[in-house]
């Protein structure tokens, strides 16, 4: 751990120069919402774009509206224009909410729902949402909705990893406001059930036989979970996870994430296709890290996923549009795709954020994070 943290120390001295040139390109709050406030129209997010140009026939996502209202909730002077977007992404996930609490995940461009309400990635990512609405929300309206809609699905869990390590970031974000509420901490206590223990083997510390998507998620809810719960093993075992995948995934000094296909122990690296959504969780997760520790060391991997997508890649190639405010939603081996669509675009701004207050931290000449939170 100790060797890996001085190399945190040392990468982030190289990624300093590359922050500052994004700090040029972001110094407007609005200016990373552009090309999501193209995505949503009165409904919602609109879940994808051919370019730039949002495609109505491929309709709506929980899961995009979900992280769409996140990214709200974080800005800490959001404009008139984002609150608005905020109020239109809560009054979605209240839609897509059932009475059971469960969450339907499609709409589509006919205004209507496909599939039944289910406690998947949509549930979970819809509790991490509301959690951070409810305490975080920039009014009192939305922030008092957002606490009712998730207390309303806060009464039941999940079986599946990712699910339950959503909704644990949400549950983390209402302790934050109100410690001890039952229904915050019941979540906890199921996502420590449901994610398992990592295993004790140094070479594969991982509650699960593959790495997938959002991997660093699982890490930092294992992370919430031991400190809202005042269980040190938990905390640890979180910390060494993301550690250990943070030296996963990074090679030659930038990052190099798990590919769309998933990675497990053998297989060749680097893979493709990567997508932003890796990079924030990552991103997220290192940030929770700081926060919680009080160890700057960790900001390391937020610096090396803004640089990511500045071009600091495998391929060499920026992700982020400049121009349009939008992200492409994937980088292969040579190339990135055209498309920016909701999902990469709001992996994007949910990194840049994260960029921009490391940096306003540090011009305020304040050495460690510990006022720094995911949000």
């Amino acid at each position: 751990m100790l060797s890996r943290c001085s190399g945190r120390r040392r990468a982030r001295e190289a990624v300093r120069a590359s922050l500052r040139c994004l700090m040029k390109i972001s110094s407007s709050p609005a200016a990373p919402f552009r090309h999501l406030q193209r995505l949503t129209d009165n409904v919602g997010v609109l879940e994808s774009a051919h370019g730039i140009v949002p495609r109505y026939e491929h309709g709506y996502r929980v899961d995009d509206v979900a992280r769409g209202l996140v990214v709200v909730c974080r800005e800490p002077s959001p404009s008139a224009e984002l609150v608005t977007l905020g109020r239109r992404y809560l009054y979605f996930l209240a839609r897509a909410q059932a009475a059971d609490g469960k969450f339907r995940n499609r709409l589509g461009d006919d205004r209507r729902w496909r599939g039944k309400p289910e406690v998947q990635d949509a549930w979970g990512r819809s509790l991490w949402a509301l959690g951070t609405a409810a305490a975080h929300g920039p009014t009192e309206g939305i922030r008092a909705e957002a606490r009712a809609l998730f207390d309303a699905s806060a009464r039941i869990g999940s079986p599946y990893l990712h699910s339950m390590a959503f909704a644990a970031l949400g549950a983390a974000e209402v302790l934050e406001r109100w410690p001890g509420d039952p229904g915050a901490l019941s979540l906890l206590a199921m996502a420590a059930t449901v994610i398992g223990e990592p295993s004790a083997d140094a070479a594969w510390p991982w509650p699960a036989p593959r790495l997938s998507y959002a991997n660093a998620s699982i890490a930092e809810a294992v992370i919430v979970t031991g400190e809202k719960l005042g269980r040190g093993h938990l905390l640890q075992n979180g910390l060494r996870m993301l550690d250990w995948l943070l030296a996963g995934e990074t090679r030659n000094g930038h990052l190099s994430v798990v590919p769309a296909e998933g990675w497990g122990l053998g297989e060749d690296r680097p893979a493709f296709d990567q997508h932003p959504s890796q990079v924030a969780a990552l991103a997220d997760a290192c940030m929770r890290a700081a926060a919680v520790t009080g160890d700057s060391t960790w900001l390391t991997g937020v610096e090396m996923s803004v640089t990511w997508l500045l071009g600091d890649n495998d391929a060499g190639i920026p992700m982020l549009d400049p121009a349009t405010g939008g992200c492409s939603d994937a980088l292969s081996r040579t190339s990135r795709s055209r498309n920016q669509g909701a999902e990469s675009t709001l992996a994007m701004i949910a990194v840049l954020q994260h960029g921009r207050s490391v940096a306003d931290q540090e011009a305020r000449g304040f050495g460690t994070p510990e006022s720094l939170t995911p949000g």
